[in-house]
C-alpha cells in the first residue's frame, strides 16, 4: 500500500507540473502577446479561437476532474464554449485565462485527494458517456490540455514570429 500510496501522490505533483507550472503559463503567455480580435478570431468555419479554446479547456478540466472524480454537480454547456462570441462574453481574454487556471487548480485538488483505490476505481465520466479508471481521467485531461495548448501557441508562432521564451518563465 505504501507504493500505491507514493504513486497517488506523484500523480498529483506531475499534474501540477503540467498544468500550473508549464500549460497554464504558456497559454497565459501567448494571450498576454495577441490583440482581443486576435484571441476571438476563429480562423475557418471549422476552426476554434482562442478564447473559444480556453473556455474548453475549462469545461472539460472541470467534467472530468472535478465533476468525474470529485463528484461536483455537472453543468457542463460544451457547444456553448464553441459557439461563444466576443460580444457576448463577459470576460476579457486575460480573464478567461485567470477562470481557466482557477479551475486548474480546483482540478489539481481533487487529484492531490485522490486515492490509490480511487485511481484504479472504475468511474463514469461526461454524463456516462466513458467509464474510465480515475488515473484514466486525470491522463485524459493532461493530454487533450496539452493538445489545446500546442494550438495556442502555434497560433501565436503564426501570427508574431517570434520565441515564445517559455523556459524564461
Amino acid at each position: 500500500m505504501e507504493h500505491a500510496n507514493a504513486i497517488a501522490a506523484a500523480t498529483g505533483t506531475i499534474f501540477r507540473d503540467f498544468m500550473l507550472d508549464q500549460f497554464v503559463p504558456r497559454i497565459r503567455r501567448c494571450v498576454e502577446l495577441l490583440s482581443e480580435d486576435e484571441v476571438w478570431h476563429k480562423p475557418s468555419a471549422h476552426g476554434n479561437s482562442v478564447a473559444n479554446l480556453l473556455l474548453h479547456l475549462a469545461g472539460n478540466v472541470r467534467q472530468w476532474v472535478i465533476v468525474g472524480l470529485g463528484g461536483a454537480a455537472d453543468t457542463r454547456d460544451r457547444d456553448g464554449e464553441f459557439a461563444a462570441e466576443r460580444e457576448r462574453c463577459d470576460a476579457t481574454p486575460l480573464e478567461l485565462v485567470d477562470r481557466l487556471e482557477a479551475v486548474v487548480r480546483e482540478a489539481a485538488e481533487v487529484v492531490d485527494a485522490l486515492t490509490p483505490e480511487r485511481m484504479i476505481e472504475r468511474i463514469p465520466f461526461q454524463g456516462g458517456r466513458f467509464e474510465e479508471t480515475g488515473l484514466y481521467g486525470v491522463m485524459h485531461v493532461v493530454e487533450h490540455f496539452s493538445g489545446h495548448t500546442g494550438q495556442i501557441i502555434a497560433y501565436t508562432k503564426q501570427l508574431r514570429g517570434v520565441d515564445l521564451r517559455f523556459y524564461d518563465l
